[in-house]
């Protein structure tokens, strides 16, 4: 077990990338504080964990991550549970847009930034200090996108905060390294969660075919990346975008290429 007595804190871990790393992490030994907005969405989580006989490695805990203070109370949180913290992953977001020229600041722009950019600033300071208070390594995983890295419909302020997480990396890695400190940010592609599904079917397929294998990445194989991320056995990974998009960010969209004599 990649993570075994490892304790990790996953923000958004009641559904979609979230819910599927916290089972991830539970399989490869870590203990899991699984913080989430909605807290009986997080207990139904740690309810399903039990059943499954990780009851004793994990919690639920209620977080609004655009608070610096319920953040720096869920790291507290975590070191009351199980004595210590060795990961955490920024993984809480939310999705949509309106075109730019339709945007009003106050409903577009200020909420995505809140949570999207602000909650992985406080993520990753008040991790960073508690690795330090603890006087042992530790390792911060950050959710980015494919649009922080590109362009995109409706995605101007999504997409700005997105870049941002990738920029926070970088920094803390630079930053933090000479204390044990691994920062690393994930950019998933098109993955079959909720944000998409609730598109429909029309534009979920052109999603799909946006990506190498022709359909949407499940949760579970960015869980797989993240827990692998986190474990020691990824070492000499720190201040890295890791592309968890299959292919996406690689090439440009599928067509029938004229044939030339």
């Amino acid at each position: 077990m990649i993570l075994k007595d490892k304790v990790a804190i996953i923000t958004g871990g009641a559904g979609g990338i979230g819910k599927a790393t916290v089972r991830a992490f539970l399989e490869e030994g870590a203990k899991v504080i699984v913080a989430d907005l909605a807290i009986d969405a997080a207990r139904a989580v740690v309810d399903e964990a039990a059943e499954r006989g990780y009851g004793e490695s994990i919690v639920a805990a209620q977080v609004d991550v655009s608070s610096y203070d319920e953040v720096q109370e869920l790291v507290r949180a975590a070191v009351e549970a199980f004595g210590r913290l060795d990961v955490m992953f920024n993984n809480a977001g939310i999705a949509g847009g309106r075109p730019l020229l339709e945007h009003e600041p106050e409903r577009d722009y200020f909420p995505m930034i809140k949570i999207d950019q602000d909650s992985v600033y406080f993520g990753i300071l008040a991790a960073a200090k508690q690795f330090i208070a603890q006087e042992s390594p530790g390792v911060i995983i950050s959710t980015s996108s494919i649009y922080g890295e590109s362009a995109a419909e409706n995605a101007f302020a999504y997409g700005a905060a997105k870049a941002a997480v990738i920029s926070f990396t970088r920094s803390a890695a630079y930053e933090l390294g000479p204390h044990g400190i691994r920062a690393v940010a994930i950019t998933p592609g098109r993955v079959n969660t909720h944000m998409i599904q609730r598109l429909g079917p029309e534009l979920g397929e052109l999603f799909a075919s946006q990506q190498a294998s022709g359909r949407l990445t499940e949760p579970e194989e960015i869980a797989n990346t993240v827990a692998f991320l986190a474990s020691d056995r990824a070492s000499a990974i720190n201040g890295t975008v890791v592309h968890v998009d299959d292919g996406y960010s690689a090439f440009k969209q599928r067509f029938a290429p004229p044939r030339f004599s």
